[in-house]
């Protein structure tokens, strides 16, 4: 929801969780060994951030390019501490979520990666593979807004998915699903009943994985908003959280 623009040395490419397929062999991780969980420690918040850009960007090689790779994910960085901090206006509250893996496990087949988006927990370290952002709050900016629920209340009954991104090499792990599973458990947790999601309209992959996770089409972005924005067309998602409408 934020650092939309495009700059000179990089291209950002729509805020979905899968943006790509991998046209390489996928690579297969040590289930036991994931962790998936609320980020608490603003050096995860920092991996998290540095995922983001490694994603959400593309890169050519030029002068200058770590730096500028650097001085995005600071931006996001801070935007994100903020937002989780309950200090941006127009979120009551906001959780990043984690798919994590040892260090260890990931230089074995990255070493850019682990570099990149590494951190420290409780002395060990690990990488962020995965990241989403929950969002409790009635409308995102520059985004379609949800039309559930109804009555008063949505201000804390309604919350969205961004951000959502998996690590490149590990497409296929079914990273995304488990990542979307766990925002829902703490959505609940929220008291929230439903929970949306922004995909671009032409994203095949991200479209399938939140449909398997139980979401459905409610609308779509109008055509001139995308132009305006110089985005790629979205389609809103919505799902109900078990038992909310059961009251």
């Amino acid at each position: 929801v934020d650092s939309r623009g495009r700059q000179h040395l990089g291209h950002r490419r729509p805020i979905t969780v899968a943006s790509q397929l991998c046209e390489h062999e996928t690579l297969k991780i040590d289930k036991f060994a994931l962790n998936v969980a609320e980020a608490v420690s603003e050096d995860e918040l920092w991996a998290a951030a540095c995922l983001r850009v490694r994603t959400f960007y593309e890169f050519r090689q030029s002068f200058g390019i770590e730096d500028h790779k650097r001085y995005l994910a600071e931006r996001e960085f801070e935007a994100l501490k903020e937002r989780v901090a309950g200090k941006r206006e127009g979120f009551r509250r906001v959780s990043c979520i984690n798919a994590t893996l040892p260090l260890l496990q990931v230089s074995s087949f990255s070493d850019d990666l682990g570099i990149t988006c590494k951190f420290s927990d409780s002395g060990e370290d690990r990488v962020v593979v995965g990241t989403l952002d929950l969002n409790q709050c009635v409308s995102l900016p520059d985004e379609i807004t949800g039309m559930k629920p109804k009555e008063i209340g949505a201000d804390f009954a309604r919350a969205y998915l961004s951000n959502v991104c998996v690590a490149k090499e590990l497409h296929r792990n079914g990273l995304g699903y488990v990542l979307v599973a766990k925002s829902k458990l703490v959505a609940e947790d929220w008291g929230i009943s439903d929970l949306y999601v922004h995909v671009a309209v032409d994203n095949e992959p991200a479209k399938k994985l939140y449909m398997k996770s139980g979401f459905v089409y409610e609308s779509d972005e109008p055509a001139w908003q995308a132009r305006f924005l110089d985005r790629p067309r979205r389609i809103l998602l919505w799902t109900a959280l078990p038992n909310s409408y059961d009251l």
